[in-house]
């Protein structure tokens, strides 16, 4: 029996944003660990500018930010012409489009708490692995990508519970379509806008609270164990 009295419709939504949400956890992951070590460790010309793109849908309104994807990833914008022409991929009121959309809203999160942890190691001892014989990329990732993990979970747990709660880029992206993008943001917005609907915006208020909180206890909990496997004592 559900303990929540969910419709299908509701079930829907919840899984469509644990899909969206995984997805561009998961999607984001290589490229935030590569410009953590960018902004951690690089020395380049454009740096600053680099940190501040990051960090730039944080700043923004993020009607501004899913309007922006639309306009470039649009069937008709400069990327969305040619991935839907030569690769056959759409993004724009897809729930890949979601997933895009949280990705990037998400990022800036996922980067600084990745960032944070790498400028946290110390460099003899990857200086140490360097005289060894070991070279940059081994180095990387004997050494500096174990030390960095507690932050590498940390930044992909606040990137899940991130696009979890994200609601203007996507719906501004891919709309509120059932089924195929209304997630359990939009479902929550849907709710509030029909009379009657407070008890339904209130159910699924109830599960995105469970699952934010569930997502948060758990990266405590993993980034303790890391760093103990990293330092038993």
């Amino acid at each position: 029996m559900d303990m929540f009295g969910l419709s299908d419709e509701e079930w829907t939504a919840i899984l469509l944003s644990l899909r969206v949400s995984v997805v561009a956890m998961l999607a984001s992951l290589p490229l935030g660990i590569l410009v953590a070590l960018l902004l951690a460790r690089g020395r380049f010309w454009g740096k600053s500018v680099l940190n501040g793109i990051v960090h730039l849908p944080l700043i923004l309104p993020p009607v501004v930010t899913g309007f922006l994807l639309l306009i470039l990833f649009g069937r008709r914008g400069p990327i969305g012409s040619l991935l839907d022409q030569y690769f056959g991929i759409v993004f724009s009121f897809r729930w890949t489009g979601a997933a895009l959309a949280c990705a990037v809203m998400a990022f800036p999160l996922m980067v600084r708490s990745i960032r944070l942890s790498i400028e946290a190691v110390d460099r003899k001892l990857e200086e140490a692995a360097g005289t060894l014989g070991a070279g940059p990329i081994l180095v990387f990732l004997t050494v500096t990508l174990p030390l960095t993990l507690p932050g590498i979970i940390t930044g992909m747990i606040l990137s899940f519970a991130k696009a979890m709660g994200e609601f203007g880029a996507t719906i501004t992206f891919v709309s509120n379509i059932p089924g195929e993008t209304q997630t359990l943001a939009s479902a929550i917005y849907t709710f509030t806008q029909v009379p009657g609907g407070d008890a339904g915006a209130l159910r699924l208020t109830l599960v995105a609270v469970i699952i934010s909180m569930t997502a948060l206890l758990a990266s405590e909990f993993l980034a303790r164990f890391a760093g103990r496997r990293i330092d038993p004592e």
